[in-house]
């Protein structure tokens, strides 16, 4: 049985804009039939995984494996450019299937149509099977006969044919599903043209919404041309609009710390990724419109749960928004009431809690990271 670490938090922006719509606006949500600000989960992901806290401890997420990694590397080592090209739009394939180049676009079959999560192992391994391919183009051998059987997955016309013989070749050489990255062990993987090394998600995140209605403002703002004497034009050099709104976000994230431990190998480097990832949570803001806003703010309060019982969030505490002064303190109250209810009509939703809550001066981040990691 799986167990279980769930986290329950509220944190206060003042005016921001941290994460934008198609339109530059703040994203929105309804919910019990008023607007609210949203912050999306992979807004709060990437913020989390580009914090410090996750230094040393993430891969790469990216779609140009082939033309930042492979082509380079090979180049380097004394392979001719066509050839180079040609075998780096192969060995991509590993990673999924390349962008079609165009006249004006003649590297994009260089770049993966996807994006993807790559270890630093698997990295390394990518970096030695390139000098594999290298001396193998320098002197022809070929002791294992790998080279041979890509010769001939090469032969075949089909297309789709061609891409899944030489991936099902290659993709051993690279893809592994031990030693891999916190980022990658937390937030899961999907090679879709590679299932067996998908990883499951060990950590999923709510979209953060506010527990207040709110209406989202527009900011006019000018610029002023610092070498503009006024003698001839006395207006602004720059005119421009910008939505902003705030709120008290409340953030869930549940852990299945059981999946955590399963893709990392190892319960202590587990405890270190809980860690890194609930600090980040708890302190980390999305970067956007930072430098206008200057939206840093760390969560007022912290909930926390362990248990084996079926996870359960708390946003219906929310559903009637919080309309009150004192807003952190009613939306604890309506936080800690919705628990107490669902353990009564459910019998306990964990085994043990640990709160930190800012506004009374109780608990502390310190606490909650060693009661989440112990």
């Amino acid at each position: 049985m799986s167990e279980f670490i769930q986290l329950h938090m509220l944190t206060n922006y003042a005016p921001s804009n941290l994460n934008r719509d198609d339109l530059g606006r703040p994203k929105t949500a309804k919910m019990g039939g008023v607007d609210r600000l949203r912050i999306s989960s992979q807004s709060l992901k990437r913020a989390w995984r580009m914090s410090e806290f996750f230094n040393g401890l993430k891969g790469n997420r990216t779609k140009r494996v082939g033309l930042d990694w492979i082509y380079p590397l090979l180049v380097e080592k004394g392979v001719e450019e066509d050839v180079a090209k040609e075998w780096s739009t192969e060995i991509q394939l590993i990673f999924g299937e390349p962008e079609d180049a165009s006249e004006d676009k003649p590297d994009h079959d260089l770049l993966n149509k996807q994006l993807v999560f790559i270890s630093s192992e698997e990295k390394a391994a990518l970096d030695y099977y390139c000098l594999e391919v290298v001396e193998f183009l320098k002197t022809g051998e070929d002791e294992e006969g790998f080279f041979n059987k890509l010769e001939k997955a090469r032969k075949q016309k089909d297309k789709k044919k061609r891409h899944g013989a030489l991936r099902k070749l290659m993709e051993d050489k690279v893809l592994s599903l031990v030693n891999l990255t916190v980022d990658i062990a937390l937030f899961g993987r999907m090679l879709a043209s590679s299932p067996k090394y998908n990883v499951e998600a060990a950590a999923q995140v709510a979209h953060a919404i506010t527990v207040n209605r709110v209406a989202v403002e527009d900011d006019y703002f000018t610029a002023v041309d610092d070498l503009n004497t006024h003698e001839e034009d006395a207006g602004s050099a720059h005119i421009g609009e910008s939505g902003f709104g705030s709120g008290v976000f409340y953030t869930y994230i549940c852990i299945n710390k059981t999946l955590l431990i399963d893709n990392l190998g190892s319960e202590e480097f587990a405890n270190s990724a809980l860690k890194a990832l609930i600090e980040a949570a708890a302190t980390v803001a999305p970067s956007g419109k930072q430098n206008s806003f200057a939206s840093r703010a760390r969560a007022l309060y912290i909930m926390a749960e362990k248990g084996s019982q079926q996870p359960r969030q708390l946003s219906s505490a929310f559903l009637k928004p919080v309309d009150n002064a004192d807003m952190v303190k009613v939306a604890i109250e309506r936080l800690e009431k919705l628990r107490d209810n669902m353990d009564k009509a459910y019998g306990a939703c964990a085994d043990k809690t640990k709160i930190m809550d800012v506004e009374k001066g109780e608990g502390s981040l310190t606490e909650i990271l060693e009661f989440a990691g112990a």
